[in-house]
């Protein structure tokens, strides 16, 4: 479970927003007898992979559908900067095997470690996220721009020469070939990461057992880029959180994501109420509204019906659609 929660946490650290694109870095090393490599990464353009690296080749693999390979230079570029993660993570793995008894059985530290380009294309903080066993012992930033640097540590403070070498290698290393690589894939991979897919729509009402009322939701699905708000309204007034199920951005098979949110309304609650559900997304020309009225969209004796709606104008249940194709499922 904690392994879990701590690659959860991997994936919400260097999240680009809205116009921003990121390079990360998934770095895991295992101390222990284990059937992986000691020691491997998994590169980032985005949410879309481009390179796979490890201990047993020593090698960067390009790892997309472009044609494109890492070049001679990019190769020496990342071996210098995973050969030197990889040293750390081994000199740590060493000082807590000597001090703090971890003698037995398989340890795994992972590091988050990536770069952002900002909406301006102005290079942001590069950042850095440890942890051990799932327990996160290390968290670094890195404002080039700002010549400053914020840490949070949990179990081993660094000396000052410690503290000169790490400036040392982020100044001279880790940021300008973090940025460089970045740029580089950004251009060859712009056909994935700069495409836009608008978000197909449905609102959905479930009549739930033993007559406890309906649960109503709104799915938006099969857009890209990730970022989206969505938004659940009863009788005009925002939901509040602890009365929504889901809410996750979550992955589809080809590539794009999908995002529901369900609310529950008992059944002495039924009459009069509407609901709607809002939604703002990057690739929205304007904000995409839809209203269900419990008495509307009636499935007769089957047990949900689903209003859908792939469009980018203002939509009532119901009522006119602008610019949308809209059809009702019976299920």
């Amino acid at each position: 479970m904690r392994m879990l929660y701590f690659v959860y946490m991997l994936t919400c650290f260097v999240v680009a927003k809205a116009g921003s694109h990121s390079l990360k870095a998934f770095i895991t090393y295992i101390d222990g007898q284990a059937p992986f490599p000691e020691f491997s990464v998994v590169l980032m353009l985005d949410d879309l992979q481009i390179g796979y690296y490890d201990s047993t080749t020593w090698k960067a693999v390009y790892r997309s559908h472009s044609d494109s390979q890492f070049h001679d230079e990019e190769q020496r570029d990342v071996d210098a900067v995973f050969r030197d993660m990889y040293n750390i993570f081994k000199e740590r793995a060493l000082y807590l095997k000597e001090n703090q008894n971890h003698t037995n059985g398989v340890h795994v530290h992972q590091r988050l470690a990536g770069c952002k380009l900002l909406n301006d294309d102005e290079s942001g903080p590069l950042q850095s996220l440890d942890a051990l066993d799932g327990q996160t012992i290390e968290e670094f930033a890195f404002d080039m721009g700002k010549n400053n640097t914020e840490t949070k540590m949990t179990w081993r403070p660094w000396d000052q020469q410690k503290w000169l070498r790490i400036k040392f290698m982020y100044e001279n290393v880790y940021h300008p070939i973090c940025f460089k690589v970045l740029r580089r894939y950004l251009h060859l991979e712009k056909n994935n990461v700069l495409r836009k897919v608008k978000p197909s729509v449905r609102l959905m009402r479930k009549t739930l057992p033993d007559s406890r009322g309906l649960q109503i939701s709104c799915l938006a699905t099969g857009f890209y880029p990730r970022h989206i708000n969505l938004t659940l309204f009863r009788d005009g007034q925002p939901v509040d959180d602890d009365q929504i199920t889901g809410g996750e951005i979550l992955p589809n098979g080809d590539g794009n994501y999908q995002m529901r949110q369900s609310l529950v309304i008992s059944a002495e609650k039924l009459e009069g109420h509407k609901c709607n559900c809002t939604i703002k997304q990057l690739n929205l020309d304007n904000k995409l509204d839809i209203m269900f009225d419990v008495a509307e969209c009636d499935p007769g004796s089957f047990s949900l019906s689903v209003c859908s709606y792939q469009c980018a104008g203002v939509n009532v249940c119901g009522g006119s659609h602008h610019n949308c194709t809209h059809h009702m499922e019976l299920i």
